[in-house]
């Protein structure tokens, strides 16, 4: 007989004990105001911290685009896609959402060690807050995308409607994708050492500034590949929605896998964190 057992019929239960998963979730979700305000206070401290505040949030990936603008654009010359500007606008602010959530959230947990042992609440929410932060941070880099498009001559379509299932989808699966690799930093700390390199092999090969089809037009096993690689289907479905026309047209099939992606990742990833509940925290 432990002494848990003792006290559990006085309504008493171990401090930091991990609850079944529904009754987590249900946590979690009670704890919504938190993970938001949480994700707020991000985003005020990190603009303290900088002059120009909430305007560098626009500036860097607009930076970023005028400078692999310049450089693949002279590199590719000829063998450019069609609508250049607009295609690599698209790409750079939708794979900058990406790369700041991975990068960030898988330190969400070892970086905040000091509130986990002062605090008991549902441990999900941090790395939850992180991807709200983010999400709230990309809206309006994504206003300013939208402008940038409409700028070069795109003309607005019902269409474009189909951003924001698209943004939830890639929400989904950033947040499940954080969860993975919030839990797994806890356990293998060099593994932030190792982040940094897939998000620059998943830059090069998802297709920001040259069009994976026409590149490997003539190789069906890459392209075979490419269908399945998430962030080249989210940066795809996003170009399709935004420019249209022949050249950039929806996949259908882009949306089973994107979404199959998207939900397969958050459930697996929820699990998994959940699983190691009892452990976020420990001194050792």
């Amino acid at each position: 007989m432990h002494l848990a057992d003792d006290v559990a019929p006085g309504g008493l239960t171990r401090v930091g004990a991990r609850p079944p998963l529904v009754a987590y979730l249900r946590e979690v979700w009670a704890r919504r105001q938190f993970v938001y305000s949480l994700a707020k206070f991000r985003i005020e401290a990190e603009n303290q911290r900088s002059r120009i505040g909430m305007l560098w949030v626009v500036l860097q990936p607009v930076l970023e685009g005028a400078v692999y603008g310049t450089v693949f654009g002279i590199l590719l010359a000829g063998s450019r896609p069609p609508n250049f500007v607009e295609f690599l606008i698209i790409g750079v602010f939708m794979f900058q959402f990406f790369s700041s959530t991975f990068g960030a959230g898988a330190r969400s947990i070892t970086s905040n060690i000091a509130l986990l042992q002062s605090l008991s609440f549902p441990r999900l929410t941090l790395p939850l807050s992180l991807v709200v932060q983010r999400l709230l941070l990309f809206i309006p880099t994504m206003a300013i995308m939208v402008l940038l498009v409409l700028a070069t001559g795109n003309a607005p379509h019902v269409n474009w409607l189909l951003m924001f299932p698209l943004i939830a989808l890639f929400f989904c699966f950033n947040a499940g994708l954080t969860f993975i690799t919030a839990r797994l930093t806890v356990h293998f700390r060099d593994l932030k050492k190792l982040l940094p390199f897939i998000t620059r092999l998943l830059f090069y090969t998802s297709g920001l500034f040259f069009s994976v089809e026409e590149r490997f037009k003539d190789v069906p096993a890459v392209l075979r590949v490419a269908d399945f690689q998430p962030i080249h289907e989210f940066l795809t479905l996003a170009r399709g929605i935004l420019l249209g026309g022949d050249a950039y047209q929806v996949k259908m099939e882009y949306w089973i896998y994107a979404s199959a992606w998207s939900f397969g990742l958050l459930a697996i990833g929820i699990v998994f964190f959940w699983s190691a509940e009892e452990r976020y925290g420990r001194a050792d």
